[in-house]
């Protein structure tokens, strides 16, 4: 059985029923916590896993054994309201899930707008594989995105069109692209400061 088939079987015997249990269960945890949008889980189909299994580093293959590797294959979001929800949500899930690691992800100058949000890598709890899931039909962690609802916005537009099979896009649709961020990027920081001024 070569990888495509051994991860198509796992995403039909696990991912899929997991990230179903998976994304209830951060409802039950996160319950209660005001200006959450939603929350959704899900299983990383089997095309994207096997893009992903090819990349390449300096020439090399970046996995060596992806069905372990990629950190994603079930992947869970939180959407909040405002920028200070975000950190209310990071503390609520360090609370409940073990960390493997965490990041904010924002642009590589100060000077450039594209992508932004905090990611975690987590330890899959055990209660989320039930009777009937082989655990070795599910990998041992996830990710989480915990994004507001303008960097949600944005990164689902933005993946839509640039990850196209038509080719990379043009100067100016990546200018294009930047400039709604840096929109997004305003319209965060603005809707922060009138919340906490309503607030305090």
């Amino acid at each position: 059985m070569d990888l495509r088939e051994r991860y198509q079987e796992r995403y039909e015997k696990g991912l899929k029923p997991v990230a179903k249990i998976l994304e209830d269960h951060l409802k039950d945890n996160m319950n209660g916590l005001p200006r959450v949008d939603r929350i959704s889980a899900r299983a990383k189909d089997t095309d994207r896993f096997m893009s992903k299994a090819a990349k390449q580093v300096d020439g090399q293959p970046k996995y060596s054994d992806p069905l372990n590797q990629v950190q994603d294959q079930i992947g869970a979001r939180i959407v909040t309201f405002y920028l200070d929800d975000v950190e209310t949500v990071s503390k609520e899930v360090e609370e409940y899930y073990r960390k493997i690691e965490s990041r904010v992800v924002v642009p590589d100058s100060e000077s450039e707008f594209g992508y932004f949000g905090k990611h975690y890598i987590l330890l899959l709890p055990d209660d989320v594989i039930v009777d009937g899931i082989e655990p070795s039909d599910v990998p041992k962690f996830f990710e989480l995105q915990i994004k507001t609802l303008f960097q949600h916005a944005w990164s689902e537009a933005n993946h839509d069109l640039g990850y196209k099979p038509e080719g990379e896009l043009m100067s100016d649709e990546k200018r294009k692209i930047a400039f709604t961020s840096a929109q997004a990027w305003g319209a965060d920081q603005i809707f922060a400061d009138l919340f906490r001024m309503r607030n305090n």
